[in-house]
């Protein structure tokens, strides 16, 4: 049968409540780690006093005697306390690196193929393990998967062909043929006789290397070889060079043109331009200040008297190259037109309102160009090759004759005049066509 607990002081503690004081008027009793024998003799004094007296209780009818009062388990008095640091709850779980990784790649559109792998592989560690990150494993998962989706439409759309050819383009766009008409640069080697894959631009107003003044773009299609390229510069470079240097007495015989043209490696890369540029005749040697007298930079006057002077300048480059001994009469048609259009910008020039301090040094230009454009007339209408000759001498003289310098000083232009190219018998400012003028490669 079951032995009930006995009453008074000796009922156990609750483990859980805070030990109660103990009796100072009765003794300690041993502690032990195993709890004593409930049958055992009651040890003496009054620990064993119940109501029955200090036997214990009387036991059923018939039985030999009273029973002693089972002792209290590991010992008399209270239970030990628990021990303390110990937390009633565990801390929380760990987050799965690899959901959220796959968060990351699924929302940047990074590599999708392996942000869906890393979200699929989270979901079963983290159900194995216990850890948290469910909620970015799916997310990341879907995101990659629709980040996958969209790479293959645009794969099978050939949108990637237009992407990447952007992202060239864009990766190039500091190289050599990324400037445009204005800029100036320096070079990055010692010359201009080698291979350029970027330039350092810098401003025109100091030192540099070359000045760039037009840019032709080529067709589309496969790269046309070197030597056509090249054929295309020189045939377009020297034309243009006049437009953006309006002032051909300002390009001195120490400016020469050179030009930036496409390699095959930079044609697949999308470098369809030349890059028409001055540069020093020294090709070791630089410039200070910019070349350019066009529109932006020049005023009205200067516009004005540029254009005529330019007018006439083209028709007397028309010079054919046999003497009048041996065609006179190719040498007296381009008489002919020299006259016509020397006579038209001298009416040109008349016509326009002058400030105050151009109006007397144009005036007196106007009467020289006149006076020149009779003397063409008469060499067109020369009877022998003597005759043309000594028209063509005196109209000559008033070619970048002193009228000329004086209405120029007056308009803030330049005032030496161009050399003369003896070889060809035609005009030369400097930066004409010459045997040494050289290409570079981009």
């Amino acid at each position: 049968m079951s032995i009930p607990p006995p009453p008074g002081p000796h009922q156990p503690q609750d483990p859980y409540q805070p030990p109660q004081p103990q009796d100072p008027y009765q003794p300690p009793q041993p502690q032990g780690p195993y709890p004593q024998d409930p049958f055992a003799p009651p040890p003496p004094g009054p620990s064993a006093q119940g109501p029955y007296g200090p036997q214990g209780y009387p036991g059923p009818p018939g039985s030999p005697g009273p029973y002693p009062y089972p002792q209290a388990p590991y010992g008399a008095g209270p239970y030990q306390v628990w021990g303390q640091g110990y937390s009633p709850y565990g801390g929380p779980s760990a987050i799965n690196g690899l959901a959220i990784a796959a968060l990351v790649l699924g929302i940047l559109c990074f590599l999708p193929a392996v942000g869906l792998v890393l979200g699929l592989v989270a979901l079963a560690q983290i159900k194995r393990r216990g850890e948290r990150g469910k909620g970015m494993a799916i997310a990341g998962a879907i995101l990659s998967s629709v980040g996958l989706a969209l790479w293959v439409l645009v794969l099978a759309t050939g949108g990637a062909s237009d992407f990447w050819q952007g992202f060239e383009e864009g990766a190039s766009a500091r190289s050599g043929f990324a400037l445009v008409k204005g800029d100036c640069f320096d070079m990055p080697g010692e010359t201009f006789d080698e291979e350029v894959y970027d330039v350092d631009e810098v401003a025109c107003s100091g030192e540099h290397d070359a000045e760039v003044f037009a840019t032709v773009p080529l067709p589309g299609g496969g790269f046309p070889g070197d030597d056509r390229v090249t054929e295309t510069a020189d045939e377009k470079c020297f034309r243009l060079q006049d437009g953006y240097a309006m002032d051909s007495w300002a390009l001195t015989d120490e400016v020469d043109v050179y030009y930036l043209t496409p390699t095959s490696e930079s044609w697949s890369l999308g470098d369809r331009e030349i890059t028409c540029v001055f540069g020093h005749a020294d090709d070791k040697g630089t410039l200070t200040g910019s070349l350019r007298a066009d529109e932006t930079t020049l005023d009205a006057d200067q516009l004005a008297f540029l254009k005529a002077m330019a007018a006439v300048d083209d028709v007397l480059y028309q010079e054919p190259e046999d003497y009048a001994e041996d065609n006179l009469a190719a040498n007296r048609t381009w008489a002919g037109d020299a006259g016509d259009v020397t006579g038209r910008q001298a009416v040109a020039l008349g016509a326009h309102s002058w400030s105050a301090a151009a109006r007397g040094p144009v005036a007196a230009l106007v009467k020289d160009l006149r006076t020149e454009s009779a003397q063409w007339a008469a060499a067109e209408k020369a009877a022998d090759a003597d005759g043309f000759y000594e028209h063509y001498e005196t109209a000559y003289g008033y070619v970048d004759g002193r009228s000329t310098v004086t209405a120029r000083e007056a308009l803030g232009l330049a005032t030496t005049p161009p050399a003369y190219d003896e070889d060809s018998g035609s005009r030369d400012g400097g930066s004409g066509r010459s045997d040494d003028d050289r290409g570079l490669d981009v």
